[in-house]
């Protein structure tokens, strides 16, 4: 696999939570990724208890996790009498989970999704018991040319198919189809950061581990899974302390190290890039010998010997 370093902070930053357009296949449905952009598609064929129950449909919204499950904030265009859309930014699903969401007619008629739609989900209520109905779920990995891993297998130019399947994609089995290349197969998917355990299929029924990745962790069926460790880098920067003749970033992802992290003066500001994987973590700075919380982060948080951290959310 190869980990692109070229994709902007700004870009990683933003939960990029759907499938890509060459990843869909039939059963996955509610919406689609295109560009920079999540399309919602609402089929009545698809909910057979909205095209069966006699009512003339004249709105259709969007609702889930991402606004509150409001019945008539996003409403979605008419393409013609079976099929309506909604494009929103991907930039707006900024949260660290997978979002569920369902269709609502005339905000009063929830769309309930069947068991053939590959991406549902228990509904549950406020205390988390089972509603005896599904959501839909956007999936929080999708395959696209611009992505931030590209995972290559070489060789099996013979095999008529190859899949990548891990616990990005709870193990599908056909999403994310790779495509041939020259000396093997390789597709590129956009991750937030993480540690994810993967295989290839090829011909639908021999799995295999990546040849290349030397990281591999033994699974439940006495065979191995690679492991990839899809990391963000993270900006730690602190200004207004020209006058410091050192500054330390010290944390939980380097053992609150007192000496190792020496951030580096650049003009009015002192920063330091560190790679990091998926989570929270607590930090500070270390100015001159005294510890400060970051003066520009509001967040913080106490941790267990009752110390006051700045905290970092890596997504």
């Amino acid at each position: 696999m190869i980990l692109k370093n070229n994709i902007s902070l700004f870009f990683l930053c933003f939960l990029f939570i759907a499938l890509s357009v060459n990843s869909q296949n039939s059963t996955i449905k509610g919406y689609k990724i295109r560009g920079e952009n999540v399309i919602f598609i609402f089929n009545v064929n698809d909910y057979p208890n909205i095209k069966n129950n006699g009512d003339t449909i004249d709105d259709v919204f969007v609702s889930g996790e991402f606004n509150n499950w409001a019945k008539d904030q996003w409403r979605m265009n008419k393409v013609n009498d079976s099929v309506y859309k909604l494009q929103k930014d991907l930039s707006i699903f900024t949260s660290d989970f997978d979002w569920e969401f369902k269709f609502i007619v005339n905000s009063e008629h929830w769309a309930e999704p069947s068991r053939d739609f590959k991406n549902i989900v228990d509904a549950r209520d406020y205390k988390g018991q089972k509603l005896m109905t599904y959501n839909l779920k956007l999936y929080s990995a999708f395959a696209t040319d611009y992505g931030n891993v590209t995972f290559k297998l070489k060789g099996y130019e013979d095999a008529e198919k190859v899949v990548l399947s891990g616990t990005f994609n709870r193990w599908d089995e056909t999403n994310f189809k790779m495509k041939p290349t020259e000396d093997g197969w390789e597709v590129t998917l956009q991750l937030r950061p993480d540690i994810y355990k993967y295989k290839f299929i090829i011909d639908n029924h021999h799995w295999i581990e990546d040849p290349q990745n030397p990281s591999k962790v033994e699974n439940e069926f006495g065979g191995f899974n690679s492991v990839i460790d899809v990391q963000k880098n993270i900006e730690f920067r602190l200004c207004d302390y020209q006058n410091a003749e050192s500054v330390i970033l010290s944390g939980d992802f380097n053992d609150w190290s007192e000496d190792t992290y020496r951030m580096t003066r650049v003009n009015d500001c002192w920063v330091f890039n560190q790679k990091l994987s998926g989570g929270k973590y607590h930090y500070k700075f270390i100015v001159d010998g005294e510890w400060i919380v970051d003066p520009v982060n509001s967040v913080k948080e106490y941790d267990n010997k009752g110390n006051v951290n700045s905290v970092c959310m890596v997504k």
